[in-house]
């Protein structure tokens, strides 16, 4: 393999956009992905207007989008008992250049996978090859240890390489093998699709319920000519410490009989949850967690990013919205320094310490803190939510979440490309 290859750990939503980023400023790379086959797996997720504009930059634009999910046009958190507490608009309603969509995670990443088959070619992504590690060598240069699924243990060398395999990762388990456990702060979150019609705008992302005891439900499809389209919902449960949260796996499938009967309440003139729930084939359970932000990413030529850097409580719906930031700074950043590991440190020293921040945050509820300020000044029981907390002080708790998050409207608005068009490393344009 060339010296001046990049080699990527995980063929991921942050992996296969840093390695369509790095075709987009001519570097070369390769995706090693442990799974011999990537399948549509998962529900859904948000994609942030930050990210669609990295994305349409990479010639996705809002028609191929629109084959995987759906603009949404609206935020918004309902108490228990089904009174609004707050609610925006989303994405071009709400002034921003670009959408915010509600996706599918599954095509979403296949889409994202064909892509860089089309333009890499078919031995861009390696199947069925885990990197299980890494190794410096003395000119300056790393190999990864790969195991195959096949058993085989083998060495690809290049010129950096990027952890991007997930809250599990191997590569950061090597450059930090002293870090704290995975956390989890007492949340079980149950997961699933189901045939419905769609709430409020017909676009709606809704967070109903408290602090410790929600669901939120969102479409991430456009609407058939019945009206009917795919809802994603997602109902969390927060138990005390003893409950043992390793036995639920990761997108362990469930029975609805294991939970559903503890949303039986969520009935509203507008929602009636238990008959959504019953329509889904099928639901997932999953522990949820993050881990303890790191010192930092880096590790001379080895460097982390996405889920592998910063795990985070998907309750800011920004998780995969960030590692596509990930991968769009990295190729900012080598377009500065090259494909060197000047290019890691000048990445760690931006991103670490802010998007640690952001991870931390979510830790702490996110955007849905607002349910817990409610629970605490009244216990959920509203007539008038302006009694409760003003609308001045609900919109600065949410722009306060959208700063750190990265997605404030006014600054991403004004904001230039954060690659420049034809753009490649080692080049100047004209």
């Amino acid at each position: 393999m060339p010296k001046d290859t990049v080699l990527i750990a995980g063929g991921g939503i942050g992996g296969l956009t840093l390695a369509l980023t790095l075709h987009q400023i001519g570097v070369k790379c390769v995706v090693f992905e442990s799974v011999r086959e990537l399948k549509p797996l998962g529900v859904g997720i948000n994609l942030q207007p930050n990210a669609v504009r990295e994305l349409d930059d990479l010639g996705i634009g809002e028609s191929e989008l629109d084959r995987v999910g759906i603009p949404a046009r609206e935020w918004a958190l309902v108490g228990l008992n089904g009174k609004e507490i707050y609610s925006e608009p989303r994405g071009k309603l709400a002034g921003y250049n670009w959408h915010q969509y509600a996706v599918h995670r599954g095509e979403f990443h296949l889409m994202l996978y064909r892509k860089v088959i089309e333009r890499l070619g078919e031995g861009s992504v390696k199947l069925g090859h885990k990197v299980t590690g890494y190794r410096k060598e003395a000119d300056g240069s790393v190999t990864a240890l790969v195991t195959t699924a096949a058993g085989e243990s083998l060495e690809y060398n290049g010129a950096l390489l990027f952890g991007a395999d997930g809250i599990h990762s191997s590569v950061r388990a090597q450059m930090h093998p002293g870090q704290p456990p995975i956390h989890w702060g007492g949340t079980i979150m149950w997961r699933g699709t189901a045939r419905g019609v769609p709430i409020r705008t017909g676009s709606s992302f809704v967070g109903l319920g408290t602090s410790r005891h929600r669901v939120v439900v969102y479409p991430i499809s456009h609407p058939d000519e019945h009206g009917m389209a795919d809802i994603n919902w997602i109902a969390e449960q927060t138990y005390d410490t003893d409950h043992d949260w390793t036995k639920s796996g990761w997108f362990r499938p469930v029975e609805l009989s294991e939970f559903a009967h503890q949303f039986d309440g969520f009935v509203y003139d507008w929602l009636d949850l238990p008959a959504l729930l019953a329509k889904s084939d099928l639901a997932y359970e999953n522990p949820m967690i993050d881990r303890d932000p790191l010192p930092s990413w880096v590790d001379g030529p080895v460097a982390l990013m996405g889920d592998a850097a910063h795990p985070m409580y998907p309750t800011g719906s920004n998780g995969a919205s960030q590692a596509i930031i990930d991968a769009r700074v990295i190729g900012r950043l080598m377009l500065d320094h090259g494909v060197t590991p000047g290019a890691l440190d000048a990445f760690d020293a931006e991103m670490c310490g802010p998007i640690g921040q952001v991870a931390m945050r979510n830790r702490g509820a996110g955007p849905f803190g607002l349910l817990g300020i409610v629970e605490d000044r009244c216990g959920g029981q509203f007539d008038n939510i302006d009694d409760i907390i003003s609308a001045e002080e609900r919109s600065a708790f949410m722009l306060a979440y959208q700063q750190a998050a990265g997605f404030a409207k006014d600054r991403l608005n004004a904001a230039g490309r954060t690659i420049p068009e034809g753009a490649q490393v080692g080049k100047v344009l004209a």
